[in-house]
């Protein structure tokens, strides 16, 4: 008797096979491209807490009031295609109780525009596109993909500089647990504006040149650790105009203790969190573990199959009738 293969034994064995290749493809080659900052963002995260501001109609600082810092963040999809690179508009307002809702920018406490342009795979600062202002630094609008535990540098654009983030642990945000960074600035100034002398007790000059200073109480981070995305976001501005070439503080323009992401921006940071992560999860180990145990189940049934194969008995010489002619 001789065994020959059957079609189903050869379909088995070279499926699981197949799925043994495919495995560590997914793992090593689709993941890594599947960890790209997206291009075609349209997202508005919200910041509310209390401080104060100087409030230009009563001409002097007021105290205790509600601040909200509304980000809107859209992507540019025709440069970004074009450059490779994700290209994102940011518009930033901070308003009090009179200027909301905001019908015109202008009308807020502060508004100011940004294009963030980085490197999608490693989230980088990439100078190009009309990048405005010049960034450095890992992070501001999110994390790197796969965040580690260590210190990040993190680009503070109201300081113009990089700010040093360390590592605090982790931490839950509404059930969903992300990496925990904080850290301060120190009070550093920023820039001159000119102003009434009256304004910040130079009483004896009509104008001068007030320099602007600027400090943070703490800034708070939440990322997500898979994705970068930041799930959490609080942060303690304080901004104040100083008399040219003194140390004290004439004006506080604004000063909060903490600002932070509401509530419903929480729930709608961690949802995309946790939906980009899944699929990160499923592509990068899930699917890849599954086609692993399954194409050597396959591969295993399949060569059992082959090797046994489906009997044939011999057909002897003398069996076989003479030619004629």
């Amino acid at each position: 008797m001789r065994r020959t293969a059957t079609p189903l034994s050869l379909v088995v064995l070279g499926l699981g096979v197949f799925l043994l290749v495919l495995a560590p493809l997914l793992a090593r080659y689709v993941e890594p491209r599947a960890q790209r900052t997206p291009i075609d963002t349209d997202q508005t995260t919200v910041f509310t807490g209390t401080g104060s501001y100087f409030d230009t109609d009563e001409i002097e600082t007021v105290r205790d009031k509600k601040i909200t810092i509304t980000r809107q963040v859209r992507g540019d999809v025709a440069e970004s295609e074009k450059s490779g690179r994700a290209v994102w508009d940011v518009s930033t307002s901070v308003d009090t109780d009179k200027s909301l809702p905001a019908a015109d920018p202008h009308d807020s406490l502060q508004w100011t525009i940004e294009r963030w342009v980085t490197d999608r795979r490693t989230n980088k600062p990439v100078h190009c596109c009309e990048e405005k202002p010049y960034f450095e630094g890992e992070a501001y609008l999110k994390f790197p993909f796969d965040v580690q535990k260590r210190s990040y540098i993190w680009w503070d654009n109201t300081l113009g500089s990089t700010v040093t983030l360390k590592y605090r642990g982790e931490k839950r945000i509404q059930g969903y647990k992300g990496l925990r960074f904080t850290g301060t600035v120190p009070a550093t100034k920023t820039g001159t504006r000119l102003v009434p002398g009256t304004l910040v007790g130079v009483e004896d000059a009509g104008q001068v040149l007030a320099e602007e200073w600027y400090s943070n109480h703490g800034v708070e981070l939440v990322a997500d650790q898979r994705t970068g995305r930041i799930i959490y976001a609080a942060i303690g501005p304080r901004k104040t105009l100083r008399a040219p070439g003194t140390k004290k503080d004439a004006v506080v323009l604004l000063d909060s203790k903490r600002i932070a992401f509401t509530p419903e921006t929480q729930k709608q940071q961690v949802d995309l969190a946790d939906t980009d992560s899944s699929l990160l999860r499923m592509v990068g180990r899930t699917v890849p573990l599954g086609a692993g145990i399954a194409g050597f189940l396959l591969a295993a049934v399949g060569a059992v199959l082959v090797a046994r194969g489906r009997p044939h008995p011999d057909t002897p010489e003398s069996s076989q009738q003479p030619l004629t002619m």
